[in-house]
């Protein structure tokens, strides 16, 4: 469980883009969910002759893809946010890898915990936007939105 949130903040997902473009603003972060998936590109499986599975794409290809969700009073602040645009993600999902071990993506400073002999952390990945949609519940008074995001 990630740990305790800073003063004045209202989730631990954080979304920067260029021009200080991005972001969540307070009542946009209930109902938050995040998927992260590995790329299709990076699994290209083949059988050799003797009917072993092996992966031939090569390790540049190992990057996520990002979906998050949420469903609150008011917008995520995309406005002016377009596919295409890069934006940097501090992630709700977390990672985790054996102690004495090192994390494979930079984590968000502070998000790092030991327990047992895995280490947990957030990573920080820098994605470019690849859609997204907004949805209003005028009667109930709820914004729905998704962002998808991939690595680059």
């Amino acid at each position: 469980m990630p740990g305790p949130l800073p003063p004045n903040l209202t989730t631990v997902l954080a979304i920067t883009g260029p021009l200080g473009r991005g972001g969540i603003p307070p009542y946009a972060a209930r109902g938050l969910k995040q998927t992260l998936d590995p790329i299709a590109a990076g699994a290209m499986t083949r059988r050799t002759v003797n009917g072993a599975l092996v992966n031939l794409a090569p390790p540049q290809f190992q990057k996520y893809k990002s979906a998050i969700t949420g469903s609150d009073q008011q917008p995520p602040a995309i406005d002016g946010i377009f596919p295409g645009l890069p934006v940097t993600v501090d992630c709700i999902v977390e990672l985790s890898f054996p102690t004495g071990g090192a994390p494979d993506r930079p984590a968000v400073p502070g998000s790092s915990r030991i327990e047992g002999n895995f280490v947990f952390y957030r990573p920080r990945l820098d994605m470019l936007i690849t859609g997204y949609s907004i949805d209003t519940d005028e009667y109930g008074a709820t914004v729905g939105w998704k962002l998808d995001l991939a690595e680059v």
